[in-house]
């Protein structure tokens, strides 16, 4: 195994079973997955100036400390931007198409956008909102989906279906 495959393999990202992409979470970011796996949405915050920010790292942007904090969040938002992928795609998203793609702004950190995808239910596929249901500014919430890797990610669900 090269060096990328071997960390891929041992974090549990990269490419499913089903041909889909996981996330390869980092030191950073691991405590953002095993919240997910719990159902709660968190950000990490810096513990001196209170500022949250995604994605996760070491040091604040904005006041320099390597303190932090994750806070919980109510896991609402609205829509801000979104795309419908076109082929051509890896092939199990193309299986798919036409899904989508969002970008959520959160409700309690506005400053902080979610990529993800708006779905009927958790574990529903990503083509189970017709694209004409999308709009910018559209309510949302978090829902939690277990990949076949055992990486919870987060979905989102129209709060007004």
């Amino acid at each position: 195994m090269t060096q990328t495959e071997t960390t891929t393999a041992a974090s549990g990202g990269g490419e499913r079973a089903d041909g889909l992409l996981a996330p390869v979470p980092d030191d950073d970011g691991a405590p953002f997955f095993a919240y997910a796996a719990r159902g709660e949405l968190r950000v990490q915050c810096c513990a001196d100036c209170g500022e949250p920010r995604f994605p996760p790292r070491p040091c604040c942007p904005h006041c320099q400390s390597f303190e932090s904090l994750w806070k919980k969040l109510s896991g609402r938002g609205r829509i801000w931007s979104y795309v419908l992928p076109h082929p051509p795609l890896l092939p199990a998203y193309a299986a798919q198409a036409p899904y989508n793609v969002v970008l959520v702004e959160l409700a309690d950190a506005p400053r902080i956008r979610l990529v993800g995808n708006l779905v009927a239910a958790a574990d529903a596929a990503l083509n189970s909102v017709p694209p004409e249901r999308i709009r910018i500014g559209a309510p949302v919430k978090a829902a939690f989906h277990e990949t076949d890797g055992g990486l919870t990610v987060v979905r989102w669900l129209l709060e007004r279906p």
